[in-house]
This record gives C-alpha cells, sequence and structure tokens, in this order.
C-alpha cells in the first residue's frame, strides 16, 4: 500500500526521486545537469518549494520565473513545450510510484499550472529580449 504525502520528509523522498529520473533523462537531464551545480542545495530548496506550495509553510525564498527565464537564455531559448511535457510525465509517474491520496492529485495539478506560467514567462521573456 503507498502512503499519503503528509510531511517534509515525504516532499523530500518525492523531489530526491524524481530528480534522479530527471537528471538521468536523454532528452531533459543535461538541462538540469549542466547549470546545477550544487544538487544538495538544490534538492533542499525544491524541498522549501513544494512544501510551501502543499502545506502552505513559508520555507520557499526565490524567484521560479526569473530563474527559468535565465536557464532558457543560457541555453539559447531552446526550450519548448516539449521539455515541460517531459518533465510532467516523470513529476506524475514519480508521485503514482510512491504515493497515493489527495495531496497526490494536488501536486499533479500545481505542477500543470506551474509550468504553464513558467513556459508562458519564458515566451514572454523572449518577446521582451527580443524587442531590445
Amino acid at each position: 500500500m503507498k502512503k499519503q504525502i503528509e510531511n517534509r520528509a515525504d516532499v523530500s523522498f518525492l523531489v530526491h526521486q524524481f530528480y534522479d529520473k530527471i537528471r538521468a533523462d536523454e532528452e531533459i537531464g543535461f538541462y538540469f545537469n549542466e547549470v546545477i551545480s550544487d544538487w544538495d542545495a538544490h534538492l533542499e530548496k525544491l524541498t522549501d518549494f513544494w512544501e510551501t506550495n502543499l502545506f502552505g509553510v513559508r520555507k520557499y525564498k526565490g524567484n521560479p520565473h526569473t530563474v527559468h527565464n535565465e536557464v532558457d537564455a543560457h541555453f539559447d531559448e531552446k526550450i519548448t513545450p516539449n521539455e515541460f511535457g517531459i518533465w510532467l510525465n516523470h513529476w506524475a509517474q514519480t508521485l503514482d510510484e510512491h504515493f497515493e491520496g489527495e495531496n497526490v492529485e494536488t501536486l499533479k495539478r500545481r505542477a500543470r499550472k506551474m509550468s504553464t506560467f513558467l513556459y508562458m514567462s519564458m515566451f514572454q521573456h523572449r518577446q521582451k529580449e527580443s524587442e531590445v
């Protein structure tokens, strides 16, 4: 029987399992492996992000839009909805492999919304940069 996502330890486990898949992915792993130098710190920050997102605790400090815009610029604006789709598929698979319950569906839904907002932010940033 799978368990519910109930606390930070569960979120941390999810984030670590998920990014193990992302780092090994042949299509998108290089985006992450090339720009993230300190994986321990990054995974801690992402655990903060998802814990804040799911449980409303105020741990995450950062601006995902700015960071993703910088990563997109680093890769010459080649990130497409396809990469976000791969990311979302890994997210859903990791959730389904290890957990069950309402928080699983909440995290899937929030990841879909977040990926849309981040891609749209990158797209808008590209438009602004091309006008300069």
